[in-house]
């Protein structure tokens, strides 16, 4: 009997965290799957995924696209022409990695690549993180045999008979995470984090590249975090970490506050956080429903459709999150953080009802279909 040979997968898409962490799941799970699995990425030229997929151990190759802009600006002017010279280069990387299958998880790049795959007959698979569709997806809907979508009602977007819930996929180490005893972890963050195990801890996260809002809430009322005797464990985000840092500097008595950058070890971060803060995007659901954690959501109100205030509104009618908006964090944000920290009793109601969002097996659900789909090819 002859041996098979390796799948060949490309996965594309990227631009933030949210879409490029999901895919670098699917691509380990596929390897898990199946270890000689051969693997191309195809992101946008300038954009993390560029940095993030190469240190994840994963070819990529980038396109010259970026996405839409609110306003008229010179991007937009050059957005037929970027669409056009996309497609061409992801014609050509087709033809000289000839994928068995194509992976779109939203995002610059995954439009031009996915669509040109379907009209090459590469069976094709979407993956929608939000409970709103986005608009590359909702474009690709026809062309793609199967969506994998995270939400239910998700028909409201997509043909029903091509959807599967599998749930959002999640980066390894917050899996092995929430299948271990969160004390486990508790002891090595506190250490790592140099905190005291004796104070309260809350965890601000606001993507990678940071929120604004976010950090000028915390700044702004720190000191009635450091009054609380709370400490803080803070993701500043790259745009705004030199601001902060040098706003802190200025507040008395603020070594409890822990001001980074970027976040490595979001595992421990996770394991020693009391409460946390954070956008509403749905890689930061997924992971905060699989580690079980108090969070209070404040939606990015700067995103396609509104889709991370509907995120977290599907939270809060299932009394699994709180949530303020962005006009209201300045004011508020702080004082309903502490209220919370003080109410141990609604804390693990919020952890007790957010659970029912965590799927830690969702890389792999999603893989299996990207193999039922070469694997099924007539």
């Amino acid at each position: 009997m002859a041996e098979r040979k390796p799948y060949r997968v490309i996965i594309s898409g990227g631009g933030t965290g949210g879409h490029i962490y999901p895919a670098i799941a699917i691509a380990n799970a596929l390897r898990s799957m199946h270890s000689k699995t051969e693997i191309l990425f195809v992101g946008a030229d300038g954009r993390m995924e560029m940095q993030k997929v190469p240190e994840a151990g994963y070819a990529i190759e980038g396109l010259w696209i970026s996405g839409l802009q609110r306003k008229l600006t010179a991007d937009n002017l050059l957005f037929p022409a970027k669409v056009i010279s996309s497609s061409f280069k992801a014609n050509q990387i087709i033809n000289a990695f000839k994928p068995q299958a194509a992976v779109g998880v939203g995002g610059f790049a995954s439009g031009p690549l996915v669509y040109v795959a379907s009209l090459r007959r590469v069976p094709s698979l979407l993956q929608e993180q939000n409970s709103y569709a986005g608009l590359t997806n909702k474009m690709l809907a026809s062309q793609v045999s199967k969506i994998c979508v995270a939400h239910p009602g998700m028909e409201k977007f997509f043909p029903a008979e091509k959807l599967v819930f599998t749930g959002n996929p999640i980066r390894k180490e917050i899996v092995e995470l929430a299948q271990q005893k969160l004390d486990e972890r508790k002891a090595e963050a506190i250490e790592y984090f140099g905190l005291n195990p004796q104070k309260k801890t809350l965890l601000v996260i606001g993507g990678s590249l940071g929120a604004r809002t976010l950090n000028e809430s915390v700044i702004n009322n720190i000191q009635a975090l450091v009054d609380a005797n709370v400490q803080v464990i803070w993701q500043s985000g790259k745009y705004y970490y030199q601001k902060m840092k040098e706003q802190l500097s200025a507040i008395p008595d603020h070594d409890s506050i822990q001001l980074r950058e970027f976040l490595n070890r979001m595992d421990l971060a996770y394991s020693v956080a009391d409460v946390v803060i954070s956008r509403a995007g749905a890689l930061s659901i997924s992971e905060l429903a699989l580690v079980q954690k108090p969070v209070i959501f404040v939606p990015s109100p700067n995103v396609a459709e509104d889709h991370q205030r509907k995120n977290a509104e599907a939270l809060v009618r299932a009394k699994a999150a709180l949530m303020i908006t962005d006009a209201e964090a300045p004011g508020s944000l702080v004082e309903q953080t502490l209220a919370l920290l003080a109410d141990e009793s609604q804390q693990q109601q919020l952890q007790q009802n957010i659970q029912q969002w965590a799927r830690p097996e969702a890389a792999e659900h999603i893989a299996q279909e990207v193999v039922k789909l070469i694997e099924e090819k007539p």
